[in-house]
Formats: structure tokens, C-alpha cells, sequence
């Protein structure tokens, strides 16, 4: 039904109406007044407070629990986690950084970061060589 009314209106309308039909804004009806509980508008885009309590956000882990029963994780002690986990967002050096090391006295896990980010280079280079061509 759609379609009827586009194509009649492509045959009656042209030129300079068309282009402004085209472009013009509609909006639903109710003169664009949000209504209570309705999707959308500027009622809803006000942030809501969290029902949370601050001593609740403090101690849990919100949000962690994946199951449909159960509750979300505590928040232990830093003695209670492994050391390792302390470690993860440690900044590990970049490949122009390891680059311009003596590689012969570099920590083995550098070493291997050295190794796996050389790779990626050579290969990345290679491919956008073969891509030119």
C-alpha cells in the first residue's frame, strides 16, 4: 500500500516539492510530547540513580554473576588473589622499543614478545607488498 502512495506521489510531485518532501522531518503523533513511561524522548535520557548503596558497590563484584541464581562475588583482600594477577596490565615495551635493545641480554619474555611482534610486522609488510601488486 506504501508503494502506491510513493508512486503516485512520484508521478504528481517534481522538482523543487519533491526535494523538500524528501528531506522533511515527520514525527509521530501527540504534537511530540513524551508520555510517561514511554520509550524514548527526553524523560528517559536523564540518568537514573543507582538503587545500589554505596557499601554494596564497594564490596561486591556488581554485575559478575552470570547464573540465574546465586549472587554476585565478594571483593577479598589483595593476599587473597595470586601474585601473577597483579601483573596483567603491567605495560609490556613496544616492538621500536624492543628493537632498539641489545637482543642477546634481553629477558626471555621479552625476548618472545620480540619474536611474536617481529612476526606480525614482516607478515603485515609482506601482505601489503602483495596487495600492490
Amino acid at each position: 500500500m506504501a508503494m502506491n502512495h510513493a508512486r503516485t506521489l512520484k508521478t504528481t510531485i517534481t522538482g523543487k516539492k519533491a526535494i523538500g518532501l524528501v528531506f522533511q522531518r515527520t514525527f509521530a503523533a501527540g504534537g511530540g510530547k513524551a508520555k510517561k513511561g514511554s520509550k524514548g524522548g527526553a524523560a528517559g535520557d536523564a540518568p537514573k540513580a543507582s538503587i545500589l548503596s554505596k557499601e554494596v558497590k564497594s564490596t561486591t563484584v556488581v554485575g559478575a554473576n552470570i547464573l540465574k541464581e546465586g549472587a554476585d562475588p565478594k571483593i577479598l583482600a589483595d593476599s587473597e588473589y595470586p601474585d601473577w594477577l597483579g601483573h596483567l596490565l603491567d605495560k609490556r615495551p613496544p616492538l621500536s622499543e624492543l628493537r632498539r635493545k641489545n637482543i642477546e641480554t634481553l629477558p626471555y619474555e621479552d625476548l618472545k614478545r620480540f619474536v611474536k611482534l617481529d612476526n606480525r610486522a614482516r607478515i603485515k609488510e609482506n601482505n601489503s607488498v602483495k596487495a600492490k601488486n
